[in-house]
């Protein structure tokens, strides 16, 4: 009901108060021409690009290291997950301060590595603001996603890496024939939860750190949204943000189940 109900006033035009005026697909068609709008599904895209790479490529990497007999594993892993459990107030809070342009700790690291002239406004600079939010959405969801690359890495059998020695396969040929292969339902998972939350799972830390600025640099189709609905009152347009972007991630899902069925990496 919730479902149907939503697409009902995305045809509409409503301010949550006054009864709604059924304006059909105009909404839909406003959205087309949307200056804003368009800008936040791009950064959408650049967040869902950077945030696949790097969120499964250093989540992988990261569970192999932890699935080695190294030192202290059991509070490194801990220490790994903790960022998971922090809510977005606390790691936005935390953020500002290391980012803060005057005493973040960012810029005093650069200072003391004699590195003054990389110092910026790293949430103030229209060009690195977003790239800087990616940063912090990595560093929190990271450990959830190694976590999950470390329990597919944890079922394959021994034998199989023993066997590709036997045969004199290195390291890297161990990893293309042998982990690769029989992780693909996990990197598949992996990168449809990193494709979802890069589309509707950015709010909050958004919210947080820039509320979508400098001049929208950093604004995201859920940001807008929001604003739309309780800052501007106009649900009807809100709501077809939402219907969009919902088809959007699907259609990509879709797409994406279709590919990784179709492609095969051979043992």
């Amino acid at each position: 009901w919730p479902f149907v109900r939503g697409l009902w006033i995305s045809l509409t035009r409503w301010d949550g108060f006054s009864a709604p005026v059924f304006v059909g697909a105009a909404n839909y068609m406003k959205l087309l021409g949307d200056r804003l709008f368009l800008g936040a599904l791009e950064n959408n895209l650049i967040f869902v690009v950077l945030i696949l790479l790097f969120k499964n490529v250093l989540g992988l990497g990261l569970a192999i290291l932890l699935d080695r007999a190294i030192f202290m594993r059991g509070p490194i892993r801990a220490a790994v997950f903790i960022p998971v459990t922090l809510s977005f107030a606390a790691t936005g809070l935390l953020w500002s301060w290391i980012y803060n342009p005057v005493f973040g700790l960012l810029n005093a690291a650069l200072d003391g590595l004699g590195l003054s002239g990389l110092k910026m406004s790293w949430l103030g600079d229209a060009d690195i603001a977003l790239y800087s939010i990616i940063a912090v959405d990595v560093w929190k969801w990271l450990g959830f996603h190694a976590v999950i690359y470390l329990a597919g890495l944890q079922t394959i059998p021994d034998e199989l890496y023993e066997a590709a020695r036997i045969d004199g396969a290195g390291a890297v040929r161990r990893f293309r024939h042998v982990t690769l292969p029989l992780m693909m339902p996990v990197i598949l998972i992996n990168v449809i939860l990193g494709l979802s939350g890069a589309f509707v799972r950015n709010f909050d830390i958004v919210q947080v750190l820039t509320q979508g600025g400098p001049n929208h640099a950093t604004e995201v189709v859920m940001s807008y949204m929001v604003k739309t609905a309780f800052q501007d009152g106009n649900m009807g347009y809100a709501s077809a943000m939402g219907y969009a972007l919902f088809l959007i991630v699907a259609l990509s899902c879709v797409a994406l189940l279709g590919i990784m069925r179709r492609s095969k990496v051979e043992m």
